[in-house]
């Protein structure tokens, strides 16, 4: 069979979902730059930029999956639910066990219903005002919520996980 072993599955789902954080952040970063443009230059919401409400919020889901499929195989995260809080000392084991998983849902959460509501607004400065403020929101949380080489949250990881 194709299929990777479960024990395989982890680092790998680990270098996917560090370079799925640059797509979903480039996403980003463009939609509010687009819904920027438009909301100062009042600009007609075009099939771009609705393309890239969409496809902003797509990549975010698809890192989502990723995202929970790794969750289910971290060793860290084994070690928060087997610890019951005891290991919250550890703040490697505390941050991904429970606060960034739980920052990055509540981003995505944001980021689907800004998504939802710009997608249903008929005026165009509409659009891009949702969009500006509902991913901006949603940006801010993901930056707090990325382990950044320098987090005070968690001991650093990488900007890019090798295979």
């Amino acid at each position: 069979m194709f299929l990777l072993p479960l024990t395989d599955m982890y680092p790998t789902l680990l270098a996917l979902h560090s370079l799925l954080r640059w797509l979903v952040l480039a996403f980003l970063l463009y939609s509010i730059f687009r819904a920027s443009v438009g909301l100062i230059y009042n600009k007609t919401f075009s099939k771009t930029d609705n393309a890239f409400r969409h496809w902003t919020a797509t990549v975010a889901h698809i890192q989502l999956i990723v995202g929970i499929l790794l969750y289910t195989r971290s060793p860290i995260a084994k070690a928060f639910w087997t610890t019951n809080g005891s290991a919250s000392a550890n703040r490697d084991i505390l941050f991904y066990g429970i606060i960034h998983i739980s920052f990055m849902l509540t981003a995505l959460v944001l980021l689907t219903v800004g998504s939802a509501l710009a997608k249903r607004k008929s005026a165009d400065r509409e659009k891009y005002r949702t969009i500006l403020v509902w991913f901006t929101v949603a940006l801010i949380i993901i930056l707090l919520a990325i382990p950044w080489p320098n987090s005070p949250l968690s001991y650093g990881r990488p900007y890019f996980r090798p295979l």
